[in-house]
Protein backbone atom coordinates (compact mmCIF):
# COMPACT_ATOMS: atom_id res chain seq x y z
CA UNK A 1 0.00 0.00 0.00
CA UNK A 2 1.27 3.41 -0.93
CA UNK A 3 1.60 6.34 1.33
CA UNK A 4 -1.29 8.77 1.56
CA UNK A 5 -2.02 11.97 3.37
CA UNK A 6 -4.16 11.47 6.43
CA UNK A 7 -6.61 14.24 7.15
CA UNK A 8 -7.09 15.69 10.59
CA UNK A 9 -10.43 14.58 12.00
CA UNK A 10 -10.60 17.74 14.10
CA UNK A 11 -10.15 19.94 11.02
CA UNK A 12 -12.66 17.86 9.02
CA UNK A 13 -15.28 18.50 11.72
CA UNK A 14 -14.75 22.25 11.53
CA UNK A 15 -12.07 22.64 14.18
CA UNK A 16 -14.34 24.52 16.60
CA UNK A 17 -16.24 23.82 19.78
CA UNK A 18 -18.40 21.18 18.06
CA UNK A 19 -15.30 19.29 16.94
CA UNK A 20 -13.89 19.48 20.48
CA UNK A 21 -17.13 18.06 21.86
CA UNK A 22 -17.41 15.24 19.31
CA UNK A 23 -13.78 14.22 19.86
CA UNK A 24 -14.11 14.56 23.67
CA UNK A 25 -11.24 17.07 23.81
CA UNK A 26 -13.43 19.15 26.09
CA UNK A 27 -15.25 16.57 28.17
CA UNK A 28 -17.98 18.90 29.40
CA UNK A 29 -19.20 19.44 25.82
CA UNK A 30 -19.51 15.72 25.12
CA UNK A 31 -21.05 15.06 28.53
CA UNK A 32 -23.56 17.87 28.00
CA UNK A 33 -24.61 16.57 24.57
CA UNK A 34 -24.91 13.00 25.86
CA UNK A 35 -26.85 14.02 28.97
CA UNK A 36 -29.30 16.33 27.16
CA UNK A 37 -29.97 13.84 24.35
CA UNK A 38 -30.46 10.98 26.83
CA UNK A 39 -32.88 12.99 28.97
CA UNK A 40 -34.88 14.07 25.90
CA UNK A 41 -34.99 10.49 24.60
CA UNK A 42 -36.13 9.11 27.95
CA UNK A 43 -38.79 11.80 28.32
CA UNK A 44 -40.36 11.44 24.89
CA UNK A 45 -39.61 7.83 23.94
CA UNK A 46 -39.82 5.95 27.24
CA UNK A 47 -42.00 8.15 29.42
CA UNK A 48 -44.32 8.96 26.52
CA UNK A 49 -44.25 12.71 27.13
CA UNK A 50 -45.70 14.78 24.31
CA UNK A 51 -43.09 16.97 22.58
CA UNK A 52 -45.45 19.89 21.92
CA UNK A 53 -46.71 19.89 25.51
CA UNK A 54 -43.15 19.75 26.81
CA UNK A 55 -42.06 22.73 24.70
CA UNK A 56 -45.16 24.75 25.62
CA UNK A 57 -44.86 24.01 29.35
CA UNK A 58 -41.14 24.76 29.36
CA UNK A 59 -41.66 28.10 27.59
CA UNK A 60 -44.55 28.94 29.92
CA UNK A 61 -42.41 28.23 32.98
CA UNK A 62 -39.55 30.29 31.53
CA UNK A 63 -41.84 33.24 30.77
CA UNK A 64 -43.35 33.18 34.27
CA UNK A 65 -39.91 33.04 35.90
CA UNK A 66 -38.60 35.92 33.79
CA UNK A 67 -41.74 37.98 34.49
CA UNK A 68 -41.54 37.63 38.30
CA UNK A 69 -37.76 38.11 38.19
CA UNK A 70 -38.14 41.39 36.29
CA UNK A 71 -40.92 42.60 38.64
CA UNK A 72 -38.97 41.71 41.78
CA UNK A 73 -35.85 43.35 40.35
CA UNK A 74 -37.66 46.64 39.81
CA UNK A 75 -39.16 46.54 43.32
CA UNK A 76 -36.00 45.47 45.15
CA UNK A 77 -33.56 47.48 43.01
CA UNK A 78 -31.82 44.33 41.78
CA UNK A 79 -30.38 43.67 38.31
CA UNK A 80 -32.67 42.42 35.60
CA UNK A 81 -32.36 38.81 34.39
CA UNK A 82 -29.28 38.35 32.19
CA UNK A 83 -30.96 37.78 28.83
CA UNK A 84 -28.54 37.76 25.88
CA UNK A 85 -29.29 39.63 22.68
CA UNK A 86 -31.04 37.03 20.56
CA UNK A 87 -30.12 38.17 17.08
CA UNK A 88 -29.17 36.06 14.06
CA UNK A 89 -26.34 37.75 12.24
CA UNK A 90 -26.24 38.03 8.47
CA UNK A 91 -22.90 36.24 8.46
CA UNK A 92 -24.31 33.14 10.18
CA UNK A 93 -27.22 33.04 7.71
CA UNK A 94 -24.80 33.24 4.77
CA UNK A 95 -22.64 30.45 6.23
CA UNK A 96 -25.69 28.23 6.73
CA UNK A 97 -26.94 28.99 3.22
CA UNK A 98 -23.51 28.20 1.76
CA UNK A 99 -23.40 24.85 3.58
CA UNK A 100 -26.91 24.06 2.34
CA UNK A 101 -25.88 24.96 -1.20
CA UNK A 102 -22.99 22.51 -1.04
CA UNK A 103 -25.28 19.71 0.13
CA UNK A 104 -27.87 20.44 -2.56
CA UNK A 105 -25.19 20.54 -5.27
CA UNK A 106 -23.85 17.18 -4.10
CA UNK A 107 -27.33 15.68 -4.26
CA UNK A 108 -27.90 17.12 -7.75
CA UNK A 109 -24.51 15.82 -8.92
CA UNK A 110 -25.42 12.36 -7.63
CA UNK A 111 -28.75 12.49 -9.49
CA UNK A 112 -26.91 13.56 -12.65
CA UNK A 113 -24.50 10.62 -12.35
CA UNK A 114 -27.45 8.24 -12.05
CA UNK A 115 -29.76 9.75 -14.70
CA UNK A 116 -27.32 10.99 -17.34
CA UNK A 117 -24.08 9.04 -16.88
CA UNK A 118 -25.58 5.77 -15.68
CA UNK A 119 -22.78 5.33 -13.16
CA UNK A 120 -23.25 1.82 -11.76
CA UNK A 121 -21.27 2.38 -8.57
CA UNK A 122 -23.32 5.47 -7.73
CA UNK A 123 -26.59 3.63 -8.40
CA UNK A 124 -25.55 0.74 -6.16
CA UNK A 125 -24.35 3.00 -3.35
CA UNK A 126 -27.48 5.16 -3.44
CA UNK A 127 -29.75 2.12 -3.67
CA UNK A 128 -28.07 0.34 -0.78
CA UNK A 129 -28.07 3.53 1.28
CA UNK A 130 -31.77 4.20 0.73
CA UNK A 131 -32.62 0.56 1.44
CA UNK A 132 -30.67 0.70 4.70
CA UNK A 133 -32.42 3.93 5.71
CA UNK A 134 -35.81 2.38 4.93
CA UNK A 135 -34.98 -0.82 6.81
CA UNK A 136 -33.57 0.93 9.86
CA UNK A 137 -36.49 3.39 9.85
CA UNK A 138 -38.92 0.47 10.09
CA UNK A 139 -37.18 -0.77 13.24
CA UNK A 140 -36.97 2.46 15.24
CA UNK A 141 -38.95 5.62 15.75
CA UNK A 142 -37.68 8.93 14.38
CA UNK A 143 -36.64 10.16 17.83
CA UNK A 144 -34.73 6.95 18.52
CA UNK A 145 -32.93 7.33 15.18
CA UNK A 146 -31.89 10.88 16.15
CA UNK A 147 -30.67 9.61 19.53
CA UNK A 148 -28.69 6.82 17.83
CA UNK A 149 -27.22 9.46 15.50
CA UNK A 150 -26.10 11.51 18.51
CA UNK A 151 -24.51 8.43 20.10
CA UNK A 152 -22.72 7.59 16.84
CA UNK A 153 -21.53 11.19 16.42
CA UNK A 154 -20.05 11.07 19.93
CA UNK A 155 -18.33 7.71 19.37
CA UNK A 156 -17.40 7.19 15.69
CA UNK A 157 -15.27 10.37 15.23
CA UNK A 158 -13.48 9.71 18.53
CA UNK A 159 -12.72 6.08 17.61
CA UNK A 160 -11.61 7.04 14.11
CA UNK A 161 -9.37 9.79 15.47
CA UNK A 162 -7.83 7.30 17.91
CA UNK A 163 -7.32 4.42 15.47
CA UNK A 164 -7.09 6.37 12.21
CA UNK A 165 -4.03 4.55 10.81
CA UNK A 166 -5.48 1.06 11.30
CA UNK A 167 -8.92 2.02 9.99
CA UNK A 168 -7.46 3.75 6.91
CA UNK A 169 -5.51 0.62 6.00
CA UNK A 170 -8.66 -1.50 6.10
CA UNK A 171 -10.66 1.10 4.16
CA UNK A 172 -8.02 1.23 1.41
CA UNK A 173 -8.21 -2.55 0.96
CA UNK A 174 -12.01 -2.46 0.84
CA UNK A 175 -11.95 0.45 -1.62
CA UNK A 176 -9.58 -1.41 -3.96
CA UNK A 177 -11.75 -4.53 -3.96
CA UNK A 178 -14.95 -2.53 -4.50
CA UNK A 179 -13.35 -0.58 -7.37
CA UNK A 180 -12.42 -3.84 -9.10
CA UNK A 181 -15.96 -5.18 -8.68
CA UNK A 182 -17.54 -1.98 -10.03
CA UNK A 183 -15.17 -1.87 -13.01
CA UNK A 184 -16.00 -5.45 -13.95
CA UNK A 185 -19.72 -4.77 -13.61
CA UNK A 186 -19.41 -1.62 -15.76
CA UNK A 187 -17.59 -3.59 -18.47
CA UNK A 188 -20.32 -6.24 -18.49
CA UNK A 189 -23.10 -3.67 -18.69
CA UNK A 190 -21.37 -1.79 -21.51
CA UNK A 191 -21.12 -4.96 -23.58
CA UNK A 192 -24.81 -5.88 -23.30
CA UNK A 193 -26.37 -3.00 -25.34
CA UNK A 194 -23.62 -3.27 -27.98
CA UNK A 195 -24.36 -6.93 -28.57
CA UNK A 196 -28.06 -6.12 -28.88
CA UNK A 197 -27.33 -3.42 -31.46
CA UNK A 198 -25.21 -5.81 -33.53
CA UNK A 199 -28.01 -8.36 -33.54
CA UNK A 200 -30.48 -5.73 -34.75
CA UNK A 201 -28.15 -4.68 -37.59
CA UNK A 202 -27.65 -8.27 -38.82
CA UNK A 203 -31.42 -8.99 -38.86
Amino acid sequence: MGEFDRISVHDALGGGAVADALLWRKCYGGVLMLTVSTVIWLLFERAGYNFLSFVANTLLLLVVILFFWAKSASLLNRPLPPIPDLDISEESVLIAADEMRVLVNRALATLHEIAADGNLSTIILVGVGLWLVSYIGSLFSFLTLIYIGVLLSLSVPFLYDTFQAQIDEKLIVVHKHMSIVFKKADIILQKIPMSQKKQKKTE
